[in-house]
């Protein structure tokens, strides 16, 4: 049997060995995102400041996220004329099938790609363990929604653009 100090450092290495995560809260702010465009250039989350924003990680090959892109375009093409905005990160590897599914689901709102996938620094940051995963953004970046959708999404956007 291990004396109890041996217990007590394996214990301390396990803990202080494993990150600390400070998961993203409501009223608090998100961390800046700067990533490829679907023409290449850097866009920056920060350009949209002022704005009501909603944060969605999404991918071409996850269908809930394909599912929910038709609401988000028509809740999207709706309130921009009213300060609101989508910032899309795709987590997809392959950019053609990105660029495919824009297409083909017809979607008009900010989209940047972060082609690490799932070792994306961007979605770690933002704790994202599945898809779709979304934070909607006050004019003032705060967080006021985490994974929203449907009815309370609407809700939510129209009361903050007003």
């Amino acid at each position: 049997m291990l004396p109890m100090r041996s217990i007590l450092f394996l214990l301390m290495i396990v803990l202080f060995n494993q990150p600390l995560k400070a998961q993203l809260k409501i009223g608090g702010t998100v961390p800046g995102i700067s990533l490829a465009g679907t023409g290449d250039s850097l866009i920056n989350l920060s350009s949209l400041d002022g704005k009501v924003v909603l944060i969605d990680f999404w991918a071409s090959w996850c269908a809930p996220c394909r599912a929910a892109n038709p609401y988000i375009q028509r809740l999207y093409k709706k309130y921009k004329g009213d300060g609101f905005e989508v910032f899309a990160v795709s987590l997809d590897v392959k950019k053609e099938a990105w660029l495919k599914a824009i297409k083909k689901d017809k979607l008009t709102y900010t989209q940047v790609i972060d082609p690490d996938g799932w070792r994306s620094k961007v979605a770690e940051q933002y704790f994202v363990d599945q898809l779709p995963t979304n934070f909607l953004l006050d004019k003032e970046g705060k967080i006021v929604a985490i994974n929203i959708e449907g009815k309370e999404l609407f809700d939510n956007v129209k009361s903050l653009v007003k």
